[in-house]
């Protein structure tokens, strides 16, 4: 790229620290291409969210029949899917159209896909273990997975909106606190954007719950210092939190998760997946906010 280019397609990213290795090198380039083009149409960020729903919903039925070519098809749908997921925020960066619903629904757009995958990789097992006590216990690891990995993401991307909050405010401006968010909510007419925005004020509250280092930090910063943080502070957590991002959070994105799941339906082990999600990244979950409760110790 050109540095016309360059300086274009770092302004269609969030920043380059919270970006990992796949998606600096494949998805967000083509994401960038692709949002070029559509700033000159009347496509919308959202529109791109929906269709990107509808094509990464196909790879769980593809991933039920234990053959090579439906998971090869699969996976094709879901790389796919994620790149249109990398162009609704780069198109929104680029265009400067920009909505709270938008937010809301890119973190559906990934739920879904993996909720249809869940559901499907369990009917797979449950045909493939005819027993009388298997598919209660399939059906609950497949729960139990699905409910991990829903509050492995929602942590993620907390952690790195926080990042981004203490790199640079403008960037970091979708850091809210619950109580802010409530206030937007009470605010809102009613339909289907507050409705939606409901389900962010759980996903929100999950957030700070799980974090109570982090909202000590700043309910004192608000009482002591009218909410302002030195530069000080904050290039020293930025430091130290791109450390446990480096190590621990990009395990938990789509990329981290994806070479697994690849695996386990290409091979045909498909109990990898769920072990792996249940087990090695709850304990990469467990270290990572360990990691950054004890950063605002």
């Amino acid at each position: 790229m050109g540095k016309i280019l360059d300086k274009e397609y770092e302004a269609s990213l969030k920043s380059i620290e919270t970006e990992n290795s796949l998606d600096r090198w494949f998805y967000r380039p083509i994401g960038f291409r692709l949002a070029k083009t559509l700033c000159k149409t009347r496509v919308t960020p959202n529109m791109v969210t929906i269709i990107s729903i509808f094509i990464g919903a196909v790879a769980g039925p593809m991933f039920y029949y234990n053959d090579i070519r439906y998971a090869i098809t699969g996976i094709i749908f879901l790389i796919m899917a994620n790149i249109l997921d990398c162009v609704d925020g780069q198109l929104a960066r680029l265009s400067g159209i920009k909505s709270k619903i938008g937010r809301i629904l890119d973190g559906l757009a990934g739920d879904i896909w993996f909720l249809l995958i869940y559901i499907f990789l369990a009917m797979r097992l449950n045909n493939e273990y005819k027993h009388e006590y298997a598919t209660w216990m399939i059906y609950s690891i497949a729960a139990l997975s699905a409910l991990s990995h829903l509050i492995q993401a929602n942590i993620t991307d907390y952690y790195k909106t926080l990042h981004l909050f203490f790199l640079n405010p403008e960037k970091g401006s979708e850091f809210q606190k619950l109580a802010e968010l409530r206030k937007q909510h009470k605010e809102m007419k009613p339909g289907i954007e507050k409705a939606l925005f409901f389900l962010y004020l759980g996903y929100t509250s999950l957030q700070e719950a799980l974090t109570p280092k982090q909202q000590l930090f700043f309910k004192k910063a608000d009482e002591y210092n009218n909410g302002r943080i030195s530069d000080d502070i904050s290039h020293t957590i930025t430091l130290r939190s791109k450390k446990v991002m480096k190590k621990y959070l990009d395990l938990m994105t789509f990329n981290g998760r994806s070479i697994i799941l690849f695996f386990a339906v290409l091979s045909g082990y498909v109990w990898v997946y769920f072990l792996y999600e249940i087990i090695i990244l709850n304990i990469v979950l467990a270290i990572s906010i360990y990691k950054y409760e004890k950063i605002f110790s």
